[in-house]
């Protein structure tokens, strides 16, 4: 999704700025100062958690007792509150902001006693990196986060010791998260939401949870409602250090009733396990080092297997979507009709308003190419509501651009330039200053040498 949005960023970009014609290419700091500046989201307004106690208590269990390889963990692990936190490393404002906003929601929805502290040893360490020091360590990894750690140096040296297995642990008193300083604004607060989180509670991921960041279809990402519930729980009285499956499951209903009554008032709906073979086809299906036909087998491998355990939920929609999204330029009504089959799965799921936002960037590109903007408005205008709720700047500001576009094949003009430079402000967040940026300044080059015969 950010890879479309950074093309049609690139496609519209030039229409969003007041400077017209330039003789020399202009640099990136006289465009970027002539752009809208970078806009940021107000009160977070995370939705309920739309299911059971019952199925909920279950999420909880596989979230804590497992890694995403499998591994099995065989105690609840926690930390005694109250939680410190301190940032190091060479972190932009923006992720100090972040990480402020993050800490407040931590306190008020979760109940975390949590405060970040600016100096002296910390509960919780985030050091801010270069990507290129991530990439030696872990190569596929945007950010991740260990234990009994505190530095990127000193994890490097100890990752191969007893104390950096999260299976070894029995309590939480040092974690390190390290993320990187050069990424967009929108993807370090990402990784902040998601580590942080991890450093606090659950350790794994689950396809099948719908409505959270704690699934690695990277739907969500900031903190749900649901996720703000799980670590609420962890925190709970009842709770402890050390503790089996079997004990936390004992208490679980006592404590989702008490945190969750309406959960009380849902009822439980059956849940399969995701297979590994469909999570590695999924995988394949996402690899970037892979060919595009074999990729596209993966995703059809992926679609049958949930076809034979007979979901009808949102990972029955996921390798649809998938396709869609590999097809969507070599045979464009082909990928439609995949994502039409995604959507009608993710409209008997509660709790996938996001996942069909992503689809209607998709289909609503494919309409505008067909002249039908008007047709393509109301969706678009619920999808930018649902986005701008899950706080996805880099989604928000492709929808916009779509929704210009659209205005603009209805005839109305004047609002159509309003949002392309509404959309400028969030391409500043979500994708970065510096690339929207360039973009603009790319397009004024080639505006001006295409003016001078050049």
């Amino acid at each position: 999704m950010r890879l479309l949005g950074a093309t049609l960023l690139l496609a519209a970009l030039s229409a969003c700025t007041t400077v017209d014609r330039i003789e020399t290419p202009t640099r990136t700091q006289v465009i970027e100062a002539s752009l809208p500046p970078s806009k940021s989201f107000g009160a977070a307004r995370p939705s309920p958690p739309a299911r059971s106690n019952k199925n909920i208590a279950a999420d909880f269990l596989s979230l804590h007792f497992a890694l995403e390889s499998g591994a099995e963990l065989p105690v609840f692990t926690r930390f005694d509150e109250p939680i410190t936190v301190r940032l190091t490393g060479t972190p932009p404002p923006t992720m100090q902001t972040d990480l402020s906003r993050l800490l407040t929601r931590l306190q008020r929805e979760a109940k975390i006693d949590i405060r970040q502290i600016p100096e002296g040893q910390a509960n919780i360490t985030i050091e801010a990196v270069s990507q290129k020091q991530i990439r030696r360590i872990l190569p596929q990894a945007a950010c991740f986060v260990v234990p009994n750690s505190s530095s990127l140096e000193g994890y490097r040296r100890d990752r191969r010791k007893k104390k950096s297995n999260w299976t070894e642990l029995r309590s939480r008193e040092r974690i390190g998260i390290f993320i990187p300083y050069d990424a967009s604004p929108q993807e370090i607060r990402d990784c902040l939401h998601e580590e942080l989180a991890q450093a606090l509670g659950p350790l794994n991921d689950l396809y099948r949870l719908p409505d959270s960041v704690f699934n690695d279809d990277n739907f969500h990402t900031v903190l749900t409602g649901f996720d703000m519930l799980i670590l609420r729980t962890a925190y709970s009285p009842e709770l402890q250090n050390g503790m089996t499956s079997e004990q936390v499951a004992a208490v679980l209903p006592g404590v989702l009733s008490r945190l969750n009554p309406r959960g009380d008032r849902v009822a439980p709906q059956p849940v399969t396990e995701t297979p590994r073979a469909w999570i590695n086809a999924v995988q394949r299906a996402l690899g970037a080092g892979a060919g595009t036909a074999k990729r596209v087998n993966a995703a059809k491998e992926a679609a049958q297997i949930g076809q034979q355990q007979g979901w009808t939920d949102h990972r029955r929609a996921y390798p649809h979507y998938l396709l869609g999204r590999m097809g969507q330029f070599d045979d464009p009504e082909a990928a439609q009709r995949q994502y039409d089959i995604a959507k009608r799965y993710l409209r008997s799921t509660p709790g996938t308003e996001v996942q069909r936002a992503h689809i209607t960037a998709q289909t609503a590109a494919f309409a505008l190419a067909q002249g039908q903007g008007a047709q393509a408005l109301p969706e678009l205008n619920n999808a930018i509501d649902v986005m701008t709720r899950s706080e996805n700047a880099a989604l928000l500001a492709t929808l916009l651009l779509l929704k210009s576009e659209a205005l603009r094949q209805s005839g109305q003009i004047d609002q159509a330039r309003s949002v392309r430079l509404d959309s400028i402000g969030w391409a500043r967040y979500g994708f970065g200053s510096e690339l929207v940026a360039r973009s603009v300044s790319q397009d004024i080059a080639q505006a001006a040498a295409a003016g001078t015969g050049g």
